[in-house]
């Protein structure tokens, strides 16, 4: 059987990581697990209020592993601003047997950055989307590939492009919408 494919998305808020995540979801046939629908959901039921902590995540962990448990490749959709966050992605991929592929999204121009955040509207009922100042002191650290493990960097300018370079990197080698060879 194919390895089953854990690829995790981080980066700043308004970077394009949403765009980038339903891209790949449709482009490898995989299942779509968003910390954004999982922190909206627990504050709406009143579990936890704004900032909500590691539940997203804990519970985020719990659902890609039972999807990558019926060797269905997931792509998470998580800014993954700490490094406690992606070392979770790394312990659950050893746990489950799935190959990890991780891509930060970022933007090449500070403005540009700004603009789309400050034009960003809300997707999910209830959704609160952070400000750019919530965004600039948001504490998200640094990548350090010895302390959070290798990822490509992918910028969003062109999503297009960005969207063919993280294909090529999960092992399609065209860039196309086809699905990888590891695919199940």
């Amino acid at each position: 059987m194919a390895e089953t494919v854990l690829v995790v998305l981080a980066g700043l808020p308004g970077t394009g990581k949403t765009t980038l995540a339903r891209r790949l979801v449709t482009a490898l046939g995989a299942a779509y697990v968003r910390i954004d629908a999982i922190e909206t959901a627990v504050i709406r039921c009143g579990l936890a209020r704004p900032p909500v902590g590691p539940v997203g995540y804990v519970v985020a962990h719990e659902i890609a592993a039972a999807t990558l448990s019926l060797s269905t490749p997931v792509v998470v959709d998580a800014v993954n601003p700490v490094p406690e966050a992606r070392a979770g992605w790394a312990g659950l991929a050893m746990r489950t047997g799935a190959r990890l592929a991780v891509c930060e999204t970022t933007l090449r121009d500070p403005a540009e950055h700004r603009s789309r955040v400050s034009a960003r509207l809300p997707d999910l009922p209830d959704q609160v989307v952070p400000s750019w100042d919530e965004v600039l002191m948001g504490g998200y650290v640094e990548w350090d590939e010895i302390r959070d493990g290798a990822r490509l960097v992918v910028d969003m300018t062109d999503t297009d492009e960005g969207v063919s370079k993280a294909l090529r990197y999960l092992g399609d080698p065209a860039g196309s919408e086809a699905a990888p060879s590891w695919h199940r």
